[in-house]
């Protein structure tokens, strides 16, 4: 009787919800921004949820309403690809066990949505953006997505990407897919999110979700956060496990969160952390992770920091070099000591990348599409490659160049690939990043994120004009991007990394810069 009695709470409330309040395409001023939890954060949520002022299945159901009214009708930001059959029914549950006094976790109740190349075992395939994959179910839950679920988040959407995270083929378009389309920058719909978490950012950006899950190779969390306004961290390889992830790197890949603060990014860091034994990379963090990151936000952290300045993107927008050269300020003005450094890497060491990416694209591909079982959709990354010359629609706006490449290289026995992989982690670590800061005696190192989105061209591709992720990329170390101002309206960042497993130090000087600076502006559509 209970259990019919939620079932049809579920339903009502569904119901109640399923009407869009923004149909009127022609109105002069739109009231998407007219939500009751814009801008709220896990912590608000959770004060909610204790005073009884509302249930789990309300909060997702307005948020499910929301992505039909925003991303799917509306301005059309086409940043989720599929929303959770089981979500209303997931939140249910999460009710009656709150109702019993029972917390699964920090994210217990909280909307997540995760990109669209992360294992689920539910109702919803993992495609990497590819028809490929359309029908491609995973036989189990990846490792992040237990832990979501473990610590009580609601699984919410799978986000829209670059597809294969945009690591396909040449002059590319950030943020489409031949299965989810193109998604939209929510500050001006008509430049690009940046990628390949484009989803991701977008979602968190808009309201369509309190945290996104995305994952990161060279720029693909960072770059979608700083065009959309909000706050992303790649970690350290293998501070979260990567198994029943579509891989590109094995020395370079890493998921992460997204969110609109600081202080949600640490909460979910936490609920995602831990050894897997299907990551050998994971058995690195033992010892060097943390349960709860937010004991590390302190407002006064940039006091008697040492920060280095990475000078290689300066120079190239004068616009976001003004931004940067405030946050440096504002940086000084805490207690900061800043140091600008002439080199952070080595030459040459984005060469030895492409090498081992190539290398370890063809290595991980496969053994992905092995884990898919007997019934897998495509087995090989030469059937991909196969079923892309034979889909129109998937070589509609640039090629496969970087699948072809990667198919034709041997095994990870290569001399090759050994050679460009010590020479890619001692040109990023040692005589990297490692060396630098010793020698410099430094907290972290600082940059801008990227230059102002671009208008998306799907004839020429991405024309973004610089990133600073690189060296975080090459090395596998963290990095995290937050608002640092406006362009023309339109976001910019700051990016802040550092050593192997430094995360607290990273969120400790980002959570500083933002309590005192505030940039994150609520998107209007334009």
């Amino acid at each position: 009787m209970k259990q019919l009695k939620t079932l049809l709470i579920v339903i009502a409330i569904s119901l109640f919800f399923s009407g869009c309040k923004n149909t009127n395409q022609d109105s002069k001023e739109n009231n998407y921004n007219d939500f009751k939890y814009l801008e709220w954060d896990v912590s608000k949520i959770h004060a909610g949820y204790k005073n009884g002022d509302f249930t789990i299945v309300e909060v997702v159901s307005e948020f499910i309403s929301r992505i039909e009214c925003i991303d799917k009708n509306g301005p059309e930001l086409n940043s989720v690809i599929l929303v959770n059959p089981d979500a209303l029914s997931i939140a249910a549950i999460l009710d009656e066990e709150m109702t019993k006094g029972i917390i699964r976790g920090p994210l217990h109740g909280i909307p997540v949505v995760i990109k669209d190349n992360i294992d689920t075992k539910d109702n919803m395939p993992n495609t990497a953006g590819s028809l490929a994959l359309a029908t491609s179910f995973p036989l189990s839950d990846s490792f992040l997505v237990k832990k979501l679920r473990e610590a009580g988040a609601v699984v919410i959407g799978k986000t829209n990407l670059s597809e294969w995270a945009n690591f396909r083929g040449e002059l590319s378009s950030s943020g489409w897919s031949a299965l989810g389309g193109q998604t939209k920058n929510p500050y001006d719909l008509k430049r690009n999110p940046c990628g390949s978490s484009s989803g991701s950012g977008v979602a968190v950006s808009a309201n369509l979700s309190v945290i996104a899950i995305g994952t990161e190779t060279n720029g693909s969390i960072v770059c979608p956060s700083h065009a959309n306004g909000i706050v992303g961290l790649k970690p350290t390889v293998g501070l979260v496990s990567r198994s029943g992830v579509i891989p590109i790197s094995f020395s370079q890949d890493s998921p992460g969160p997204m969110a609109r603060s600081v202080r949600d990014v640490a909460i979910c860091l936490g609920a995602l952390v831990g050894i897997d034994s299907l990551d050998s990379k994971t058995l690195e963090s033992v010892g060097k992770y943390h349960n709860d990151y937010t004991q590390f936000l302190n407002e006064n952290g940039l006091n008697g920091k040492r920060i280095g300045i990475f000078k290689t993107p300066i120079g190239i927008n004068f616009k976001v070099d003004e931004l940067f050269e405030e946050a440096v300020e504002f940086m000084k003005s805490k207690g900061a000591e800043i140091v600008e450094l002439e080199y952070v890497t080595e030459p040459k060491t984005g060469q030895y990348s492409f090498e081992v990416m190539l290398y370890e694209y063809k290595d991980g591909l496969n053994k992905y599409f092995q884990s898919l079982g007997p019934n897998a959709p495509i087995k090989t990354i030469d059937e991909l490659i196969e079923f892309n010359r034979n889909n129109p629609k998937e070589l509609a706006f640039f090629n496969q160049k970087y699948l072809e490449m990667a198919a034709e290289k041997g095994d990870l026995n290569s001399a090759e690939y050994k050679d460009a992989l010590n020479k890619m982690i001692k040109g990023s670590r040692q005589n990297g990043i490692d060396k630098v800061m010793n020698e410099n005696k430094l907290d972290a190192i600082i940059a801008p994120t990227g230059s102002p989105a671009w208008l998306t061209d799907h004839a020429n591709g991405d024309s973004f004009q610089f990133g600073s992720s690189s060296p975080s990329a090459h090395s596998g170390y963290p990095i995290i991007s937050l608002p640092m101002g406006f362009v023309d309206e339109l976001p910019v960042g700051i990016s802040i990394f550092g050593r192997a497993w430094s995360e607290p130090i990273l969120l400790e000087i980002a959570y500083s810069y933002e309590a005192g600076t505030n940039h994150r502006r609520v998107p209007q559509f334009k």
